[in-house]
């Protein structure tokens, strides 16, 4: 996706029920001193924040929010207190984020704030970092992820009817926000927190397919105890839209004369990790990379860029900013190259993977009897059948989003959003029947429109041969999990030798002597596929670009032997390259 590497992408007026953006009035010396305003100073409590006029206060005092974005998920758990102040430092205020329900309840009923989930330790670090906290817990968050961070098993329901007051949708929010809300309520500002405001939903001016619904998800927070300031976030015209593109230093000039609070979005984009990217379609399908560089403040990997600087500065000028010791700049390191010592063919592995659904028809991910009824989220699913004679093979968009087809393990073509069709050559053989392989891969759901709930993957449909439909299928999730790369890949590593087709899973290994610094992945000569690096996802590759280089945090290495496992598609390169530096095609 071309569309967040641009610097800077866009700034976020923040907005409450009664005031797009609240316009302080000039009862402020020239340079603002708001230095009393912070978590450690303000003991003694009376009032959070409020819109008074046309004003935002702070138990009291006329405050001006300066606040960035930063996702928790989408950077190392390690580094979210550097990355925390850097935001201090550079002159804001206040930390945005976004809680994404689809990565805390993967599973129906299963729910995660742990490792790099841990929400609470986010938002306890950013008061200790000397933060303020507005928190947008959703349900739906948007944030260019899978299905705007809902969870895909909501789509089993062939008549669910997500972001309105469908029972279906209320009663999976109200068990989630059940486990949420009671796990952030004591952060609250008037019990000593530094949550001063809770966004309700994201943008959904924009959707509104239920009058009906802001008012349930208002209700759902105050019934549990949210007391804080309620805002929403909506899209608009010009700066009453409270969204502005392509935001220059004099826009936010202009902005500070006239005491507008602000957000940027993002401050630090971090990455997508994983399969966590969603993707978009306004005319045409385009999935998300692996990178959120987003053009920020910050880069992909945290370090400082010109414009940060520039608005340091600025922010120096017409803010009193606390003396911070700001964090130096991490080095990058360009390890020696590694060479795929073995290989294991996605076919050499289905006889050890577990038991294949049998269907008569294709099921799409979301509807296969697996993850304790949940379905399957991401990654691929393998549909096999029997055919006996070849011919025209039609998916008339069936195929969400991109299918491999092989013909006894033969690589024949790719069905995808651009190509319906393909020929299977007529076999002349003493057989009566070749297996048609199609090996489809969910490349991300849309993450914002009106089509979201049309969002399910895998065949959604009939695939056709000569016009007939296909039956009598054998299908196997490939969900790719941490579980199935640590544990469930068979023992049958064979020697890499020099020319392996995909799709396979190559291993090769990583040997570090000393403490472990971020790097970048290089694959020239690889095609497509997703690198596993000690049994976590990084994200996809793909050599159409136009992301280069794959950020790799230090703290997901160790010093030793880190195991690296890439599974390629189609046609594996020679070596995986590191590098210190980041290109991204920008």
């Amino acid at each position: 996706m071309w569309a967040f590497l641009v610097r800077p992408e866009c700034i976020l007026c923040l907005s409450s029920a009664l005031s797009v953006m609240a316009q302080l009035t000039d009862n402020f010396s020239p340079r603002i001193n708001q230095t009393h305003l912070t978590p450690s100073h303000l003991k003694h409590r009376t009032e959070g924040l409020k819109v008074k006029g046309s004003n935002f206060t702070l138990d009291g005092f006329p405050f001006l929010i300066v606040a960035g974005t930063i996702h928790y998920f989408r950077v190392p758990r390690e580094y979210w207190r550097d990355r925390l102040l850097k935001l201090k430092a550079g002159g804001f205020n206040t930390i945005t984020t976004h809680v994404p329900w689809n990565l805390h309840e993967p599973v129906k009923g299963q729910f995660y704030f742990t490792r790099n989930l841990d929400l609470k330790t986010f938002i306890v670090t950013a008061s200790e970092v000397g933060l303020w906290v507005i928190l947008c817990p959703g349900p739906y968050v948007g944030g260019d992820l899978d299905l705007g961070g809902l969870p895909s098993w909501l789509l089993r329901d062939p008549r669910m009817k997500l972001r309105t007051t469908y029972k279906g949708f209320t009663k999976a929010v109200n068990l989630y926000f059940d486990q949420l809300i009671p796990r952030i309520a004591s952060l609250q500002y008037h019990k000593g927190g530094p949550i001063i405001a809770v966004q309700m939903e994201n943008e959904y001016g924009s959707y509104y397919k239920d009058k009906k619904y802001m008012q349930y998800i208002k209700r759902a927070l105050v019934e549990r105890k949210i007391q804080v300031l309620l805002m929403t976030a909506d899209d608009g015209q010009e700066v009453t839209k409270g969204h502005l593109k392509n935001v220059l230093m004099k826009d936010v000039r202009e902005m500070f004369k006239l005491r507008f609070s602000l957000n940027f979005y993002m401050f630090h984009g971090g990455t997508n990790f994983g399969f966590m990217g969603g993707a978009m379609s306004s005319k045409n399908y385009v999935s998300m990379v692996t990178s959120y560089d987003y053009g920020a403040l910050l880069t992909e990997d945290g370090d400082y860029t010109p414009e940060y600087l520039a608005f340091q500065e600025y922010f120096s000028s017409v803010l009193v900013v606390p003396t911070h010791l700001q964090p130096e700049r991490k080095p990058k390191a360009m390890y020696k190259s590694v060479i795929p010592s073995h290989y294991l063919s996605l076919w050499d592995i289905l006889p050890y993977l577990e038991k294949p659904i049998q269907s008569v028809k294709p099921i799409c991910m979301e509807k296969l009897p697996v993850n304790q009824g949940s379905g399957q989220s991401t990654g691929y699913t393998l549909y096999e059948t029997s055919i006996s004679t070849g011919g025209i093979l039609t998916s008339r968009d069936n195929v969400q989003d991109r299918a491999q087809v092989f013909l006894d393990e033969k690589y024949i073509g790719v069905l995808d959003h651009s190509t319906d069709h393909l020929t299977l050559p007529l076999k002349n053989s003493y057989r009566n029947y070749w297996t048609l392989s199609i090996l489809v891969e969910n490349q991300g759901r849309i993450a914002y429109g009106q089509n979201i709930n049309k969002e399910r993957k895998g065949l959604t449909g009939n695939i056709y041969l000569n016009n007939s439909p296909l039956r009598g299928f054998k299908i196997f999730s490939l969900e790719m999990k941490a579980k199935f790369i640590q544990r469930d890949l068979p023992n049958l590593w064979k020697p890499f030798p020099n020319h392996v087709l995909g799709p396979a899973f190559f291993l090769g290994f990583l040997r570090i002597g000393h403490t472990p610094r971020d790097t970048f992945i290089k694959l020239e000569g690889w095609t497509k596929g997703v690198i596993f690096i000690n049994g976590q996802n990084l994200g996809r590759y793909w050599e159409l670009g136009p992301q280069e280089t794959f950020y790799l945090p230090g703290p997901w290495l160790h010093p030793g032997k880190n195991e690296i496992i890439v599974f390629e598609e189609l046609k594996a390169g020679p070596d995986i390259q590191f590098t210190n530096i980041s290109q991204l095609g920008y």
